[in-house]
């Protein structure tokens, strides 16, 4: 599998998460194992441009595939748009679920971008979605924080999509 741009040779057991392997075999930490139950959205990853949950993943389902985690977000010393829109945001406190917070957006954006609609997207045939914040409440529901940082989550999220910043943000996720 290709890691953050790397290529990665693995020799793993079959029943060995895409979470564990990127963790135990990998030594990138910054994905985290919260429920380990696909419940809490901290090990959200990106796959070829989509999130999933990496501790519902096999390894081996993903052989050949571009996995991003968060030490692969960014450009080097360059923080992602969203990285930075967090901080202005404080869309952390704690900061355990951030990593998978930040994959998600990055995904969902991607999603929304594309005119994927939600639970609560209003007109399913409109040629675009306004990104509301209960579209982006509704897009990140996949993901918990225990310390209650949503409100920055979301202010962070809409900020990071709109403007400028929503059009850097955008070419990142491409």
């Amino acid at each position: 599998m290709r890691v953050n741009g790397v290529m990665e040779a693995l020799d793993l057991e079959p029943r060995v998460s895409l979470l564990d392997a990127l963790r135990e075999h990998l030594g990138l930490t910054g994905t985290k194992k919260g429920c380990d139950q696909g419940a809490c959205g901290a090990c959200t990853v990106l796959v070829d441009g989509e999130r999933i949950n990496s501790c519902l993943a096999l390894a081996v389902q993903y052989d050949g595939r571009e996995i991003t985690t968060i030490e692969g977000v960014g450009d080097g010393e360059r923080a992602h748009p969203l990285q930075s829109a967090f901080v202005r945001h404080d869309g952390f406190q704690c900061g355990y679920c951030t990593s998978g917070q930040i994959c998600s957006a990055i995904g969902m954006l991607a999603e929304h971008g594309s005119g994927a609609p939600s639970a609560v997207t209003e007109h399913l045939s409109a040629d675009t979605i306004e990104l509301s914040d209960a579209e982006i409440r509704e897009r990140m529901s996949g993901n918990l924080c225990r310390c209650g940082a949503y409100n920055g989550i979301v202010g962070a999220i809409r900020e990071a999509a709109s403007g400028e910043a929503g059009r850097d943000v955008m070419e990142a996720v491409r």
